[in-house]
């Protein structure tokens, strides 16, 4: 069955099919964090759930890719986004700030794209260490589903392609202020020549995203998997769209950021103009990227949708001048990204208007 290529389509499957799916494996997750013996790290797996499920729902987009097996490619994307969400809480929110530590951590990412690497332990480097065997499970669950599809072979070397830029990127960018930038500008020169012309900042962005990962993965459960369409997914996705996608979460995040004291690529733009003059290159070379790909109208819709997601938060509102490159932003896709605005602005508001019990899991990122 081949992915939606229309709005029309593709809307009531990710309200019928793509979130009650992620739903109902995250609900297993929360349950297996929540009798994490280790309170710290109990916590940190709760609250990177509680505050970052639409990392789940978007991603699990992708499962659509999949055709009727759907629910095994999303089962693989929950896992291995809830992995890399659950990491990202336990590096921002670290009382370390050893990188050997953060790297021993995002080895699991490897391993589950690895179905014979076998489990590790992960947190050998950090005092808090028993989770009851919550991360292996995810390791595991992973490593299960690629296991399954007769292509790995052909995406394994583009997975791990990703992930391991994925997991430099988050070493470098959690080690100490004064010794970020100097890590990454020196790994932005190492690859800078196999590169199109952008900035460090930019290239940090591209390595920050798992959609690649997950399209590939997604992909593969199809027939038509060939070496040449796994190499033409994986150069789509990086630079553009991955980069498309972290940049217009870094927009968004600027002034939480500000105040926590975190790292934001989009602070290093030299002005507003540059800055919304390059987010929407990203975005139109994204486009052009994806159009040679089957179903390239799928593909074309969640660019779409990447915009009128993030552009329709509730951040954009709180930030004058985020909230200007929003009005000059939304157009750039159309009436797609203006369909998928309103949807978003709807469902975020309603959510809103329920009575919410704050979650006690949540605490504040460190500020170094």
């Amino acid at each position: 069955m081949p992915p939606p290529t229309t709005l029309f389509t593709l809307t009531p499957k990710i309200f019928l099919q793509v979130r009650p799916c992620v739903h109902e494996y995250l609900k297993g997750w929360i349950e297996r964090a929540a009798v994490i013996p280790n309170a710290e790290l109990r916590k940190q797996a709760l609250a990177s759930i509680d505050t970052k499920t639409f990392h789940c729902e978007g991603g699990a987009v992708y499962g659509l890719l999949a055709g009727d097996r759907y629910p095994e490619a999303i089962r693989f994307i929950v896992a291995y986004q809830t992995i890399s969400d659950y990491l990202d809480n336990l590096c921002d929110r670290s009382t370390s700030l050893n990188p050997d530590d953060f790297r021993v951590l995002h080895t699991s990412l490897n391993h589950a794209l690895t179905p014979t690497a076998g489990i590790d332990d992960y947190y050998r480097l950090r005092d808090e260490r028993d989770d009851g065997g919550y991360l292996a499970s995810l390791v595991n669950t992973c490593q299960t589903a690629l296991a399954e599809l007769p292509a790995y072979r052909q995406i394994a070397p583009y997975l791990l392609e990703l992930a391991a830029d994925y997991c430099d990127l988050q070493v470098y960018k959690h080690v100490r202020k004064e010794e970020r930038l100097s890590l990454m500008q020196a790994w932005f020169e190492e690859k800078r020549a196999v590169l199109p012309p952008m900035e460090w900042y930019e290239f940090a962005a591209c390595c920050g995203s798992t959609v690649g990962i997950f399209c590939l993965v997604a992909q593969t459960y199809n027939e038509d998997c060939t070496d040449e369409l796994m190499k033409n997914l994986k150069n789509a996705y990086f630079p553009w769209v991955q980069g498309l996608h972290i940049l217009l979460d870094y927009l968004i995040d600027q002034d939480e950021d500000c105040r926590g004291g975190d790292l934001n690529f989009c602070s290093y733009y030299k002005d507003y103009e540059t800055m919304i003059f390059r987010l929407s290159h990203f975005y139109r070379q994204a486009n052009v990227s994806i159009s040679r790909l089957p179903y390239a109208s799928f593909h074309r819709m969640i660019n779409q949708g990447m915009l009128g997601m993030y552009l329709a938060d509730n951040k954009v509102y709180r930030q004058r001048e985020v909230r200007r490159a929003a009005r000059k932003m939304i157009f750039l896709g159309g009436p797609g990204s203006l369909f998928f605005y309103l949807i978003c602005w709807l469902y975020r508001r309603m959510s809103a208007s329920r009575p919410h019990i704050p979650s006690p899991v949540i605490s504040k990122k460190r500020s170094d």
